[in-house]
């Protein structure tokens, strides 16, 4: 029987039989690459050195009249040891099985019995060269994650302030992130709800598994239950497969639900049915799976509004406010302005390969007087697009802001409402009501953006 093989597999016989060598590599020899031989297993450390296998196949006793198995079991973890990714069938006679069951247990892959039949050889090796392609793979995935993760944690590993309020701040996620407590996050849009959330989620026991991330302002309330529960195949008209949905995806780590303002009553009832159960039941399906995780939450509500029952359920905010994290707008931590600047002047030169610039006292004094409706987001995405323009290492503060200016306003144009509903008409002129790219420049999302058009009477106009 020829097997097709792959030009990549190389495979090793270890046998001190001659003929079963010969047999071995006549029968393989068909559907793989190279098959090496070798009847003294004591030159397996220098060849293991030089050279990777996928699959050895290797004897249980070499010296005549053994049968214990040892010089197996010793040559066996010494593969593992050299080449831990290296498949190993071990080959016995038919009174050694229950050593050979003992050597799967101290990690051989497979094991045959001599003589062999020629079809269940090449079965063994095939499924063996299978197995650790896959295991391979796997572990692909699981270092391209450990890149993803620690790219993530990069980028939120620094949430920059010294202001008294965020070393306020910080002391709360520090106390409150190694407990399983329900986190409530409560602050303006751009204030760093979501890197709140993934500091507590980095320092919870359960940082080894990951945060899923929901916005729930962005999924409709038709899709609410599939897109968070899961669903059964053909449970309506598009479920063409099965769906696991957030809760399960995050067993066992953290959910952070963000914009949970944005719920709507009946859908708040849903969500609290399945945190009162801790289980879910997927749209379709009798079935109720557990769920283990940590929950935390965000919105840009105020507490007076989430304690209004018009608004939101109190015996939902009960549930998911064990600890409430309040985050300053930047207006109210001025003094942490110079370090954050100066944080994305670095950063956005060294992306877009400019000479970084420096800020004078001037320019960081002009950022301070600024309100920035938009807090740091606005602050991030401003001093980026100021870096994109800058010439001769320069940036024209003045003009960084869409329509805006740096300087003092009078005091009748502080109101923060209004400033926000100003820098929103602007941008929707300035991009021809072009959505994506308004929300784009004011450092919002598409669905905060819309709220706050229907807020300020924007939405028809």
């Amino acid at each position: 029987m020829k097997k097709q093989g792959n030009d990549n597999q190389n495979i090793l016989i270890v046998d001190d039989d001659r003929d079963v060598l010969l047999t071995a590599e006549l029968v393989l020899k068909d559907g793989h690459k190279r098959i090496q031989c070798m009847a003294n297993p004591s030159d397996l450390p220098n060849l293991l050195a030089t050279e990777k296998f996928d699959v050895v196949l290797l004897d249980m006793n070499f010296t005549r009249g053994l049968t214990s198995g040892e010089e197996g079991f010793y040559w066996l973890r010494k593969i593992k040891e050299l080449s831990e990714d290296t498949q190993v069938i071990m080959t016995t006679a038919y009174g050694e099985i229950d050593l050979a069951v003992e050597a799967i247990k101290q990690g051989a892959s497979d094991f045959l019995v001599k003589p062999w039949n020629n079809e269940k050889l090449i079965s063994t090796v095939n499924t063996c060269l299978q197995l650790g392609q896959s295991k391979q793979k796997i572990r692909q995935l699981e270092n391209t994650q450990q890149a993803l993760n620690e790219k993530l944690e990069s980028e939120f590993s620094e949430i920059i302030g010294e202001s008294s309020s965020m070393k306020q701040v910080f002391a709360l996620v520090d106390k409150v992130a190694s407990t399983d407590a329900s986190v409530l996050i409560l602050g303006e849009n751009g204030t760093g709800k979501e890197l709140i959330a993934r500091a507590i989620h980095r320092k919870s026991t359960r940082h080894q598994l990951p945060m899923i991330s929901v916005d729930l302002g962005a999924i409709s309330e038709n899709l609410f239950e599939s897109e968070m529960f899961g669903h059964k195949k053909g449970a309506f008209t598009d479920a063409r497969q099965d769906r696991t949905g957030r809760f399960e995806i995050a067993d066992g780590g953290t959910l952070f639900l963000d914009e949970i303002g944005n719920l709507s009553q009946p859908l708040q009832a849903k969500l609290l049915g399945v945190l009162e159960s801790r289980s879910v039941t997927r749209v379709g399906s009798d079935s109720m799976h557990p769920i283990d995780i940590r929950l935390i939450c965000a919105t840009n509500m105020s507490a007076k509004d989430m304690a209004n029952d018009e608004l939101f359920r109190k015996d939902l905010l009960y549930r998911i406010n064990t600890v409430e994290v309040l985050l300053p707008p930047l207006r109210e931590r001025t003094s942490d302005i110079p370090l954050l600047a100066t944080h994305y002047i670095r950063t956005y030169s060294n992306k877009y390969n400019k000479p970084e610039i420096q800020l004078s006292s001037s320019d960081i004094s002009k950022l301070q007087n600024y309100k920035w409706p938009g807090n740091i987001r606005e602050l991030q995405h401003s001093l980026e697009r100021a870096v994109i323009v800058a010439e001769n290492g320069k940036i024209d503060l003045q003009n960084m802001l869409i329509g805006q200016t740096l300087e003092n306003k009078p005091k009748s144009e502080l109101n923060i409402s209004k400033l926000e509903e100003q820098a929103i008409k602007q941008a929707i002129h300035r991009y021809q009501g072009n959505l994506t790219q308004v929300a784009k420049a004011l450092g919002l999302g598409r669905t905060t953006l819309y709220r706050k058009m229907e807020k300020y009477g924007l939405a028809d106009k």
